[in-house]
């Protein structure tokens, strides 16, 4: 009788070809987006359009790493775009900073936050979205109520004639594509795999030896980073910020139903959505001016109802052998 051939070889070869295949696929995608974006100016395209494309496309991907790897659903999200915002306008206009020097600090002071919101990860479901939520009204109330000679007040701070829309557009493209990095080594990373055993079941995660209290917080500070930076370069781009436009629901709504529309839990169903769901609302927006938000509404119904798990998730689940080649 012949010796019986091992079965893992073949399986183990296919593995590393599909990982040689997503590497150059993500490598070409980086490569064509990043010459993409960086000739937006110098081709005289509609720099504003593509100046939120980006910024939307980082929130989804970093909601995407609270909410598709660890299984959260934070209605406040937008609690560290505001912080971001004004932390950047504050440091910028009371305190002397350089806005390149000002982002960084941005970025870190919405970590800071999360690390004030962590004890909230202890919930879960609805009770922890509508903690987040409150929380994000508490800092809106926060902030609005400080000294106006710090704030502005009701009325925001304005950042006189330190504007630079192309300066800004790069260095929002030099962070989208931070997010988009992060979020592809978090896909392969010991790190996101324990994120996804915790989201999936918690306990028996922590039978297997994974810290579930550190995971959950690593995650949630990853994802807290990306939007305060996002704040922070948007008030430089539009050189004002205020509490309503900086603590608005509809930056939380809008990056929930972007991340959502391309499909939670994979790497490139945030991007999709955002792109097409932008991309979608500026035709809207050009063509009915005045019920733009009414059609976005119904297509966002039509979207979840007949594509529940997203464009990517969709696509993914009925051809499931391209999960070797698509993150």
């Amino acid at each position: 009788m012949p010796p019986a051939t091992p079965s893992s070889p073949q399986p183990l070869a296919d593995r590393q070809h599909g990982d040689r295949v997503r590497r150059r696929l993500a490598l070409l995608l980086g490569v064509t987006v990043t010459a993409y974006f960086a000739s937006v100016p110098l081709l005289g395209l509609n720099v504003a359009f593509h100046f939120y494309m980006m910024l939307w496309v980082t929130m989804a991907t970093a909601f995407n790493i609270t909410s598709g790897f660890s299984g959260y659903m934070p209605f406040g999200y937008v609690a560290f775009y505001g912080v971001g915002a004004f932390t950047t306008a504050v440091l910028v206009k009371k305190a002397g900073f350089a806005l390149l020097a000002a982002l960084p600090i941005a970025g870190l002071a919405g970590v800071l936050l999360s690390l004030l919101f962590a004890p909230t990860l202890r919930l879960s479901g609805i009770y922890f979205a509508i903690v987040s939520l409150a929380l994000a009204g508490i800092c809106r109330l926060i902030i609005t109520n400080l000294p106006e000679r710090i704030t502005g007040g009701s009325f925001g701070l304005q950042l006189g004639s330190r504007a630079e829309p192309v300066l800004s557009f790069y260095v929002m493209m030099a962070v989208m594509l931070l997010a988009l990095g992060t979020i592809l080594w978090l896909s392969r990373s010991r790190l996101g795999k324990a994120l996804r055993a915790v989201r999936d079941d918690a306990e028996a995660a922590d039978m297997m030896g994974v810290n579930v209290v550190r995971v959950r917080l690593h995650g949630w500070l990853i994802a807290a980073f990306f939007p305060a930076l996002c704040g922070g370069i948007e008030a430089w781009y539009t050189n004002v910020v205020d509490t309503e436009t900086a603590f608005n629901t509809l930056t939380t709504a809008k990056t929930v139903i972007y991340a959502v529309a391309g499909g939670l839990g994979t790497v490139t169903g945030p991007i999709v959505g955002a792109v097409a769901m932008v991309w979608l609302d500026e035709l809207i927006w050009r063509q009915f001016p005045r019920i733009n938000l009414l059609i976005l509404g119904i297509a966002t119904v039509l979207l979840v109802l007949f594509l529940p798990r997203g464009i990517v998730g969709t696509l993914l689940r009925r051809r499931p052998q391209w999960r070797r080649y698509i993150p």
